[in-house]
């Protein structure tokens, strides 16, 4: 007989579906970059050889996809820590107990 999943657990499974699914989205984002920007690329340098405009396209979408990375695969981690969410909950709660919440 199995045993049903627990609350907790289908929470993470949820979870992680939601996280494959965004590292899917992404991974999907950055082979359109991928495969878009050499025709960028060559649409400029063919029509208008003497001014380079693929430039901004370029570094403004690898920002955006560079944004996009960094939510998926937890970036705000490199510059806050690792358990820096965890420390704020911590705090959070410590500073509701003291004022008696």
């Amino acid at each position: 007989m199995e045993s049903k999943p627990t609350l907790i657990e289908q929470d993470r499974y949820m979870k992680a579906i939601n996280k494959v699914q965004k590292i899917k989205e992404f991974y999907r984002h950055l082979a359109v970059y991928v495969i878009v920007m050499p025709f960028i690329i060559l649409l400029n340098l063919k029509l208008v050889p003497q001014f380079h405009w693929f430039w901004f396209t370029m570094i403004g979408w690898g920002i955006g996809l560079g944004s996009h990375a960094l939510q998926t695969f937890d970036g705000y981690k490199i510059f806050l820590g690792k358990n820096w969410e965890e420390k704020k909950i911590q705090e959070i709660l410590k500073k509701e107990q003291r004022n008696g919440r």
